[in-house]
């Protein structure tokens, strides 16, 4: 049974190492999470098995009324099981009761019919400029 919690506790190597593989990437030890999301996010949201992370998102926010997820991420051998529906669905009635009015996301073409069809975005023009 997967457990779900807004703004839930986390090691912050938890987060790392499930960033690690689900965005196929090196690991870094010296990355606080904790740190991150508390400092700047509006929330985030934990999904768990047991005491094993196996999603999480991160919900940053303007201080005002837009709020974006950032980094949902599903283990991959937890995936199609609608834990990221059920991720980007908390993060929506959290970042709703903190009083923001949009929620914004972008994503890879891959991932348009989770976000679009799945998780009910609706798409907008949007620009991107990619700073390195």
């Amino acid at each position: 049974m997967v457990s779900y919690e807004w703004r839930g506790s986390f090691e912050s190597e938890q987060v790392e190492a499930l960033h690690a593989t689900g965005f196929g990437r090196p690991s870094t030890d010296d990355w606080n999470w904790w740190k991150q999301v508390n400092d700047h996010s509006l929330g985030w949201v934990c999904a768990r098995v047991d005491t094993v992370l196996v999603g999480w998102v991160n919900v940053a926010w303007d201080g005002g009324v837009h709020a974006f997820l950032l980094d949902t991420v599903v283990r991959q051998t937890h995936r199609r099981l609608g834990i990221g529906r059920q991720l980007v669905a908390l993060a929506e009635t959290g970042a709703r009761r903190s009083g923001c009015e949009w929620l914004h996301v972008d994503f890879e073409d891959g991932l348009r019919h989770f976000y679009l069809q799945e998780c009910g975005f609706t798409s907008t023009g949007a620009g991107l400029i990619a700073l390195s």
